[in-house]
């Protein structure tokens, strides 16, 4: 059974920093790209950043870029989003998701509250 499970999010303050890590686990995790998703209160979701299996890819949305930074670790079937900078348009419910290779997601975890407030 495939299962991905979020964990890291909190509230803190405007500028401050927070990083989500994603565990992995009933599938072969190098074998895909992987995708952090976020929805804000009253809003649809909204691709953040993805990377590809091996860890050396990385795409972004200008929104983020520049303060968030997504990575994984292959061994330990983790995938992590460094948050920087966090600002309060920021506050949102942040999924890491896998994908089947052409961009869609099959598997998402249940989410992780990110609240940027001071």
């Amino acid at each position: 059974e495939v299962q991905l499970v979020e964990s890291g999010g909190g509230l803190v303050q405007p500028g401050g920093s927070l990083r989500l890590t994603c565990g992995a686990s009933g599938f072969a995790f190098s074998n895909n790209w992987m995708y952090w998703v976020r929805q804000a209160p009253g809003k649809g979701l909204e691709w953040v950043s993805c990377v590809d299996n091996g860890g050396s890819v990385t795409y972004s949305a200008e929104s983020v870029k520049g303060r968030f930074t997504i990575s994984r670790d292959n061994t330990k079937n983790t995938l992590y989003l460094q948050m920087n900078s966090l600002k309060p348009e920021d506050t949102a419910v942040y999924y890491c998701a896998r994908s089947l290779g052409d961009a869609s997601l099959d598997y998402w975890g249940q989410g992780t509250q990110v609240t940027v407030s001071s």
